[in-house]
């Protein structure tokens, strides 16, 4: 059984590495008895602990070897003032300074770096919050995962929240990456934490997620032409076991049940940010039941667009219909991890962001409408 010393030794071995150096320096000297001068290989050690030590530490390493080679050469009469070995003492000094400064720049952008992570992460707070395990009446779980090596948030979008008109939510995927596209994540969200809680029409609350994206994209020389936004906005009424859909050309939902799995046929609209494209193609809403125990499953194609190394799409509706289903009902939060798993098995190097929802009614749901338009 491996110990937790053990681990953290084994996760930290190159910061023994100078230790180890100047040990292995210490042993063959003494072993050969002076007879070769192999204290020279200590120059090598400041730029080791450069990788991983501070200034401080770095610069007592730099101490620590010249004055070593300085003991060594002291043992061996006529060596100590040695035109080669005065060369290799400045060599060492010059090389510990060096590394001294390295190791402080590199402790500079080690902070920085970790004040802009944490900057990240407040900002993924603000924008995609973590998915709660209920609200109201449905019961729900998601991820979200990034494409971008190293971000934190990319061009995907989810939330989740309690009306008077019922639970909505909304999953969508903003055409291309960068800032721009966290910028247009960022409006649409905002647009809808407000909206969701105004418009009892759900199509009305669509047109306006689209009005939003025309007036706060971002504009400018770099602005992308066909900027648009796929989405899903949905609404679980809270009286009726249904979900009212609006698809702005967005992948389908899925329902997770007893039976398997199956996709829900929509009606699909022009993406948001493109609807003005066609005057008058205004998208509707279809309704849909769901049964005990069944889980609504939406997500971005960052998903069903994954390929395998043969060039396959993932298989969204058979991997979920092959995992779940037996006459059993199963939980959002299964449901989740196994999709998140199963897609990162299905293709190791996507570098699409991915998001997905999956949402279930918990019963006890009250009665009760709001106004067409909720406050003044």
């Amino acid at each position: 059984m491996t110990t937790p010393a053990a681990g953290w030794l084994r996760q930290r071995w190159v910061w023994w590495l100078p230790v180890v150096a100047v040990v292995a320096d210490l042993v063959v000297e003494f072993a050969l008895q002076g007879r070769e001068p192999v204290s020279f290989l200590l120059i090598g050690v400041p730029p080791l602990a450069a990788a991983t030590r501070g200034p401080r530490g770095t610069a007592l390493s730099g101490v620590v070897c010249l004055g070593l080679q300085m003991f060594f050469a002291a043992r061996r009469p006529g060596h100590f003032d040695e035109q080669h070995h005065v060369a290799l003492y400045v060599a060492t000094l010059l090389i510990a300074v060096a590394s001294t400064a390295l190791s402080w720049q590199r402790q500079r952008v080690r902070e920085h770096l970790i004040r802009a992570n944490s900057v990240a992460e407040a900002m993924q707070r603000a924008l995609l919050r973590p998915v709660p395990p209920a609200v109201g009446h449905i019961r729900a779980a998601g991820f979200y995962s990034a494409g971008e090596g190293g971000a934190l948030v990319g061009g995907d979008l989810y939330d989740l929240c309690e009306t008077p008109f019922g639970v909505r939510a909304i999953i969508g995927d903003v055409r291309g990456k960068g800032l721009g596209a966290v910028q247009t994540v960022a409006a649409v969200l905002g647009s809808f934490r407000v909206s969701a809680h105004e418009w009892r029409d759900l199509t009305s609350l669509a047109e306006r997620l689209e009005l939003s994206i025309a007036r706060n994209s971002p504009a400018g020389e770099d602005t992308d032409p066909e900027l648009f936004v796929t989405a899903l906005v949905l609404e679980f009424p809270p009286a009726g076991d249904e979900v009212r859909i609006v698809d702005r050309g967005h992948p389908p939902p899925v329902v997770v049940g007893p039976d398997g799995a199956r996709r829900l046929t929509t009606a699909p609209a022009l993406p948001l940010g493109l609807g003005t494209m066609v005057p008058g193609a205004a998208a509707t809403a279809t309704t849909h039941s769901l049964g005990p125990g069944e889980v609504l499953v939406v997500h971005t194609d960052g998903i069903s667009e994954a390929r395998d190394a043969t060039g396959v799409f993932y298989p969204v509706l058979d991997r979920l219909s092959g995992r779940f289903g037996g006459g059993r009902e199963h939980d959002p939060a299964d449901v989740m991890s196994f999709l998140r798993a199963d897609a990162a098995r299905w293709s190791h190097d996507c570098d699409d962001d991915q998001a997905a929802l999956a949402l279930t009614l918990a019963g006890g749901r009250p009665d009760g409408a709001g106004p067409d338009r909720w406050g003044p």
